[in-house]
């Protein structure tokens, strides 16, 4: 097969947004069943991998008979034995992977950095640039001093993700990201915005680009990265608001702002040590470079190969159905509203991303100094409090390196929101104490009891979550797209939180958290689904069925489980067979 034979017919060569909307309900599933011999032999005379034809060949068989390697007579030891390590020794990988993740999660240290930065900086800042009344006026500008950075992410660097990665790839993209971030700032605020810009293109492209080099058995696992780097920058940035504080009132939070650029030099330096994603290199037809750099990724070429095949069938597929026509950002923007399968991602993205906002974690990150200052500590107790926080945010982030991959997204979710909700409406109560030890001690154990809660479920999934559901074609400006929707959030959150506090008090703020903790359940359990353990080809068959059709079955499933539970309470007590309750 040609690469003339994979295009579509001439009947079918109308406009692409045309054919998405006759096309909307067919999900875009890789039928490598259908593969043959013959078609393997097209594909690696098409793409200049005839030396590697042998070894794709076993791929395809493996493809048609997945799960079951036996079926292959040709394997060689090695091989079977890497694939028995896929559950057995899932973490033998190749080093090359586990530098390729940690060099992407560098920027997640400033991305936490730059939160805590503010944190710190919201106790000088204000008196240093005469906003520190309790008017409605100074309010609204500390918000959106604050926000300034979520503003840029979501207005400019989030939707740079599309065109940037389409011309220069993930490593291209995040070394942008990065370069793109001054170091001084003649405006505050036109300084957050510049900021915000750069961490919103590194963290749309880093997450991406770590989802597209994992293994999808430890995908999970290594997306962890991107939020315990964060947790950890959170954790240093608050460490330097301690280390700066016996400093100069006046000058010490253009510090604390600055201080978050020092882990991006790393990460120019390494970035371009790390291999190309393979399906980016896909998506432009140059299957050879994508075979290249996946087998440096994985610990043998078979697997490489299965991969890389496998991302041809599931290409081949969408031509067929949506023709090869490059795509505008505009078109591939209303795609995720107009083609059912994207939409049902976009459903599930946009619900974790909003829910990490609604849970509230982002307001104790860039106001808890400020909260324990309120409550009657002093500034250093404040900011060692606030030490305290970040670090077990840290710690907390690292269960989620095996739970994501075991547990799951959902599950973890659904498990962690209501104790989330509970632990905040405690704090809330906790205001009503009198100022004193025992209204620190409360309040802080509340917030690092709710920060424990976090890091292992809410806190990781979202990132790892948007950059795994949606298809190759739509993958960056999905991602966009959530990163847009979680930083319109955040800054929504940040400009009202003052407001908030000024008009409900701390008590009232956490306990509208609480209850918000209990919408987001909610959604997460309407609209997210189960994602562990799929590749990214697979995640079609996942989100096929429409939004209420999953809510159906998950309704069923509950109904199933309650009615399952009560079968055996009766079992129990009446000493009766199963049987007789069916």
């Amino acid at each position: 097969m040609s690469k003339a034979n994979i295009e579509p017919e001439s009947s079918a060569s109308t406009a692409a947004d045309e054919v998405e909307d006759v096309a909307e309900d067919q999900p875009l599933r890789t039928s490598s069943h259908e593969a043959s011999d013959e078609d393997v032999k097209d594909f690696v005379n098409t793409y200049d991998l005839a030396d590697h034809l042998g070894v794709l060949q076993k791929a395809s068989l493996l493809l048609r008979h997945p799960g079951d390697p036996r079926r292959v007579s040709s394997l060689t030891d090695g091989e079977s034995t890497a694939f028995s390590r896929e559950s057995t020794h899932k973490w033998r990988q190749p080093k090359l992977l586990y530098f390729t993740i940690f060099v992407g999660a560098l920027g997640a240290i400033e991305q936490g950095w730059a939160q805590t930065g503010i944190n710190g900086a919201n106790l000088y800042l204000p008196e240093a640039m005469g906003i520190a009344s309790n008017s409605s006026h100074d309010a609204v500008v500390l918000g959106l001093i604050n926000c300034g950075i979520y503003v840029g992410q979501a207005f400019f660097g989030a939707w740079l993700s599309d065109p940037v990665n389409s011309r220069v790839g993930r490593r291209g993209a995040i070394f942008a990201g990065r370069s793109a971030i001054s170091p001084t700032w003649p405006v505050l605020v036109a300084f957050r915005l510049v900021l915000g810009a750069g961490l919103g293109l590194n963290s749309s492209s880093v997450n991406v680009y770590a989802a597209e080099c994992a293994p999808a058995y430890i995908r999970g696992g290594l997306a962890v990265t991107w939020q315990a780097f964060t947790a950890f920058g959170i954790f240093v940035g608050f460490l330097a608001n301690v280390a700066l504080h016996d400093y100069d009132a006046s000058v010490i939070w253009r510090f604390q702002l600055a201080a978050p650029l020092l882990p991006a030099l790393p990460l120019l330096l390494l970035i371009y040590l790390c291999p190309e994603a393979a399906p980016w290199y896909c998506k432009g037809g140059h299957y050879h470079l994508a075979y290249a750099s996946l087998a440096r990724l994985r610990n043998t070429e078979l697997q490489a190969a299965i991969e890389i095949y496998s991302a041809y069938l599931s290409r081949r597929h969408h031509v067929k159905l949506y023709g090869d026509k490059r795509r505008s950002l505009f078109t591939k923007l209303r795609s995720l509203f107009t083609v059912s399968r994207t939409r049902n991602a976009l459903y599930a993205s946009s619900t974790v991303m909003l829910s990490q906002q609604l849970c509230g974690i982002n307001i104790i990150a860039f106001y808890s100094t400020t909260i324990f200052s309120s409550s009657g500590f002093s500034a250093t107790a404040a900011l060692w409090a606030s030490v305290v926080f970040g670090f077990i945010n840290f710690i907390g982030a690292i269960p989620a390196v095996w739970t994501m991959d075991t547990l799951g997204r959902r599950s973890l979710l659904l498990w962690t929101l209501p104790a989330m909700a509970f632990t905040m409406l405690l704090a809330s109560f906790s205001f009503s104490l009198p100022e004193g030890t025992a209204r620190f001690v409360t309040l802080a154990g509340l917030i690092y009891t709710f920060c424990a809660i976090y890091s292992p479920g809410m806190g990781p999934v979202p990132c790892a979550y948007s950059a795994e559901v949606y298809p190759s074609e739509s993958r960056e400006v999905g991602m966009s797209f959530a990163i847009f929707t979680a930083s319109i959030w955040a800054t929504v959150l940040s400009l009202t939180f003052p407001a908030l506090l000024e008009g409900l008090g701390e008590q009232g703020s956490f306990a509208l958290y609480a209850a918000l903790n209990v919408l987001a359940w909610v959604l997460c359990w309407a609209f997210v689904r189960e994602t562990k353990n799929m590749t990214l080809d697979e995640m079609d068959g996942v989100f096929q069925d429409s939004s209420m059709e999953f809510v159906k079955q998950a309704g069923r499933s509950c109904l199933g489980a309650r009615s399952s539970m009560k079968r055996q309470r009766h079992q129990l007590l009446d000493n009766e067979p199963a049987d007789e309750w069916d």
